[in-house]
């Protein structure tokens, strides 16, 4: 019989973050952290920035989570030019369709990581946030669970809209049909700043503000209603549960730094932190108690 290596397909360092053009397509870039404490068929953490473009931001601020989790990180690089509609996943005659190009990203990370990309923990801000929820409910088999914070405006699950509004389907996205039944199987948390209800950025319509709200707290909030309400309708437990966070508005960088965005969204994704990781923490502060 002849020896297996034990890591036949690492190719990537570990503890960096990189920033990859795809090997397909050179033009479509993304960035990827496989962390040190990654083993074969590690899980993945896919996050995705908003219409700032602070793929780097994000990379840096969940890359300790993923070392944490052993998780591998993948950041989409989406651009003005080239993904213009990517909230949207991206329509025809609107740029790139980012859903199947995040495939091809995944299909990359996983043969030079090692990593299992049948299904991801997704999220993403804002704009992402955007592309996270709409991600998970046209492909739920490939999300394990989601975290979407702060996002402008939602697609409900409601077959009598035509998407992006609700969930009938259209030639703009070919190949996708919206299946209620699978994807409010899917656990999502929606994160919103309580004080985010500024109109910056936020589309506005008639029609919009009738179903949704006229800030994107109202929205999450109606939302989530609106997904749960769905969920009993077809006699499945309510999966979508909503966190407003006191204190924070429009700002991924607040959202972090005192919002504790970082560590809601692995809660989230990935339960309570490692028992390791706990005990560091507590280490941690008993020194800083002593100083």
């Amino acid at each position: 019989m002849a020896a297996t290596r034990p890591h036949p397909r690492w190719s990537l360092p570990r503890g960096r973050i990189l920033l990859r053009a795809l090997r397909s397509d050179p033009t479509q870039e993304y960035l990827i952290y496989v962390p040190a404490s990654a083993a074969p068929g590690a899980p993945v953490l896919v996050a995705v920035h908003g219409i700032s473009r602070n793929v780097l931001e994000h990379t840096v601020v969940f890359s300790p989570l993923c070392e944490e989790q052993g998780a591998v990180l993948v950041a989409p690089v989406f651009t003005p030019d080239q993904h213009m509609d990517y909230q949207r996943l991206g329509r025809r005659h609107r740029g790139h369709r980012v859903d199947l190009l995040l495939h091809r990203f995944l299909a990359e990370a996983g043969s030079l990581s090692g990593a299992d990309v049948a299904q991801i923990h997704l999220f993403g801000f804002s704009a992402g946030a955007q592309f996270a929820h709409r991600y998970l409910m046209a492909h739920p088999d490939r999300v394990a669970r989601a975290a979407v914070a702060a996002a402008g405006w939602y697609t409900f699950p409601d077959h009598s809209r035509k998407y992006p509004y609700g969930i009938r389907p259209g030639r703009s996205l070919e190949g996708v049909n919206f299946n209620p039944e699978r994807f409010l199987r899917v656990p999502v948390e929606v994160l919103i700043g309580h004080n985010d209800v500024g109109s910056s950025n936020v589309r506005r319509s008639e029609r919009l503000d009738a179903q949704q709200g006229t800030n994107r707290v109202e929205r999450a909030r109606s939302w989530v209603a609106a997904m749960r309400d769905a969920a009993t309708a077809y006699g499945l437990k309510p999966l979508v549960s909503l966190t407003e966070v006191p204190g924070i508005d429009h700002s991924f960088t607040s959202f972090c730094t005192r919002g504790e965005l970082v560590d809601r969204v692995g809660r989230s994704l990935f339960g309570a932190p490692p028992a390791r990781l706990e005990a560091f923490r507590a280490e941690a502060a008993v020194a800083e108690s002593s100083v």
